[in-house]
């Protein structure tokens, strides 16, 4: 139930209590969330782990959700309570869809998307992700042994009494479940993980600028050099890729540049011996009349 301070006819407090009232009218026998009844904008969340060969088989991990003043258009924050050997207790997970990546966060989804999206995802490796944590299966299953009786202080109940609970709510409704099915575009986003992809993906278009540019440069200074230019309606011509545009251009320039030999054979070898005589003769007759002086 919403607090005093909350107006019903607020767009957050609206979708917030469509959403719980989803939530409870179709619930799912693979986790259970709803409000808190002091403070609609944190919710309590526990799932099932994912089932084998998932070394969370059998486990019960009891989370929390804050929403922020904003929701849907910003999104939420998710940690996890229980200790689960994949996520680090009490801290916040940064999740694609989580408050870490607002540009990623889509106003239609909702928690229970967030929700289907965390479970599947706990089979994936960390790699030393905020939030995230590398054990052990060995470990992560002793924890899902013993998550059923962690009990939530807020709650007051384990983690065993809310999914008996939920059960009981899915048999009320009829025990029929829809599949879910995580939209293709959610993905586990980190902070390093996204920071590394933003400045490979500047790293990529500089390097597109750069190698675009490049292939114009060499086309306009080597114009004259190039032996016979290809027609303009031939598209490969028009676009050519950048290893053929400097394969091609670098010879080019290469042979323009190189001066051409000039060939023995064209001066008679006769003029070479007749103007050596004449220079022999010039110096015997300057010899002599220095000589003679």
């Amino acid at each position: 139930m919403a607090s005093p301070s909350f107006s019903s006819k607020s767009p957050t407090i609206k979708r917030i209590l469509r959403e719980a009232s989803e939530l409870a009218s179709s619930p799912s026998p693979d986790y259970a969330a709803a409000p808190l009844e002091i403070d609609l904008f944190e919710w309590h969340f526990t799932l099932r782990g994912p089932p084998s060969p998932s070394p969370f088989e059998g486990g019960l991990y009891h989370g929390r959700i804050v929403l922020p003043p904003a929701y849907p258009l910003k999104p939420p924050s998710f940690r996890f309570l229980t200790p689960t050997g994949r996520f680090e207790v009490n801290r916040e997970i940064c999740l694609s869809i989580s408050g870490h990546h607002e540009e990623s966060w889509q106003p239609a989804w909702g928690i229970r998307t967030a929700l289907v999206a965390i479970r599947s995802f706990m089979d994936t490796d960390a790699k030393g992700q905020l939030g995230g944590m590398e054990s052990s299966d060995g470990v992560r299953r002793r924890f899902a042994e013993g998550s059923g009786a962690w009990r939530c202080g807020s709650c007051g109940k384990t983690n065993v009494e809310i999914m008996e609970g939920q059960d009981e709510a899915v048999r009320q409704a009829g025990g029929e479940v829809k599949q879910e099915v995580v939209p293709e575009e959610l993905r586990l986003g980190y902070r390093e993980d996204l920071g590394k992809g933003v400045e490979a993906g500047k790293g990529v278009e500089a390097g597109k600028g750069v190698e675009s540019a490049a292939p114009a440069a060499v086309a306009v200074t080597l114009a004259d050099a190039a032996p016979t230019p290809a027609p303009a309606s031939d598209p490969l011509a028009a676009q050519p890729t950048i290893p053929q545009a400097v394969a091609h251009a670098v010879p080019q320039q290469a042979h323009a540049a190189r001066p051409v030999p000039v060939q023995a054979d064209s001066i008679p070898a006769w003029i070479d011996k007749a103007i050596f005589a004449v220079l022999a003769a010039l110096v015997v007759v300057i010899w002599t009349n220095f000589v003679a002086i």
